[in-house]
């Protein structure tokens, strides 16, 4: 069996901001009654973080939680525990209507930092990335340029970027370019 390996191999840009491919992630997507006192406490006890509300991510030791939609969350965990954590979340789910399946090697994900991150998302998704209007915690599902995308932001000030695998290096060529040093719009 060949070793697993990311969309890109670590590939990294730095202008105004700095965009990275973060290698392996573990995920899972997970379908159901986000109310479900049964599947809230299979996701709690898999990854250590508590039950996000709409539009937001919570993370844990473990791993973390990200509101996807009224019935879908996304969960994150190391890639080396994937299998283990999709596991112990069907158990916990037993005889409950949900579905979980590991989506780690489908997807990418990239980290955008520094003091031009907020510009660099502006520039390609119709989200309001003010201060105000967006903050660490958040979550928001959207267009990237033509593509599908997630990101949230970290209190560290990082954006962290999920995309299908497929579009990967379209993103991250999206993410550099809009990171270029002589591109500033200067809203952020």
């Amino acid at each position: 069996m060949s070793d697993p390996v990311s969309a890109l191999n670590g590939a990294a840009f730095s202008g105004i901001a700095t965009v990275e491919e973060r290698g392996l992630a573990g995920m899972i997507t997970l379908r159901g009654d986000l109310g479900s006192a049964k599947l809230q406490a299979a996701v709690t006890s898999a990854t250590g973080a508590s039950m996000p509300v709409s539009g937001k991510v919570e993370l844990g030791e473990d791993g973390g939680l990200a509101w996807m939609s009224p019935d879908e969350l996304l969960v994150l965990v190391h890639y080396g525990d994937v299998e283990t954590k999709l596991t112990e979340i069907k158990a916990g789910l037993a005889d409950e209507h949900a579905l979980a399946v590991n989506v780690s090697d489908a997807r990418a994900v990239f980290r955008v930092s520094g003091d031009g991150a907020r510009e660099v998302l502006a520039k390609l998704c119709p989200v309001d990335l003010s201060a105000e209007a967006f903050g660490p915690g958040q979550f928001r599902r959207t267009r990237m340029a033509q593509v599908a995308a997630a990101f949230w932001l970290d209190h560290d000030g990082a954006f962290h970027v999920v995309c299908f695998r497929s579009v990967a290096d379209y993103v991250f060529n999206l993410l550099s370019n809009a990171a270029q040093s002589d591109s500033t719009v200067g809203v952020y």
